[in-house]
């Protein structure tokens, strides 16, 4: 499953869906983007194991197997990625933090953030300080930046 497939249904939602059926498949996402946004989000939906698409064409071969056999898959970026949050989560950020800064980057204000994740003005401000702090910045801008740079979400446009 690649995670961008043109207009309509992206991977994570296609994900999510067929882990929803009766008997659902193993889901390997096969896809060019590294962010730890893109990671989360498709392993929330239930994805088996996570390749990008400049991997050796043994080690996908390889990835594929495993999914299929009912064993995860990770790239060795993305599982570096993984055991990073989890050996640090004082500094990782949530899903939702991660998600809210997506929006963030889009420009969209505190008003516009709290109605699309149907949340609080106050809600958002306070991710945001949670944001700031677990990135040492003091404004949007640097946060996005700073999370774009380091890979913590894609950059505005892609």
């Amino acid at each position: 499953m690649d995670l961008q497939m043109g207009a309509g249904m992206d991977g994570v939602t296609a994900t999510a869906a067929i882990r929803q059926l009766d008997a659902p498949p193993p889901v390997l996402i096969l896809t060019t983007y590294d962010t730890e946004a893109d990671i989360l989000a498709a392993v929330e939906a239930g994805a088996s194991g996570y390749m990008l698409k400049d991997a050796p064409p043994e080690q996908i071969r390889q990835a594929v197997l495993s999914a299929a056999a009912g064993q995860t898959a990770m790239a060795p970026k993305v599982a570096a990625l993984l055991m990073s949050r989890i050996s640090s989560p004082e500094a990782a950020l949530t899903a939702r933090e991660v998600q809210l800064l997506e929006l963030l980057a889009t420009g969209l204000t505190n008003r516009a953030i709290a109605r699309r994740l149907f949340i609080s003005e106050a809600t958002v401000k306070t991710h945001l300080v949670h944001i700031y702090g677990k990135l040492g910045v003091d404004n949007r801008t640097s946060a996005t930046a700073l999370a774009t740079q380091r890979r913590i979400i894609r950059p505005p446009g892609q």
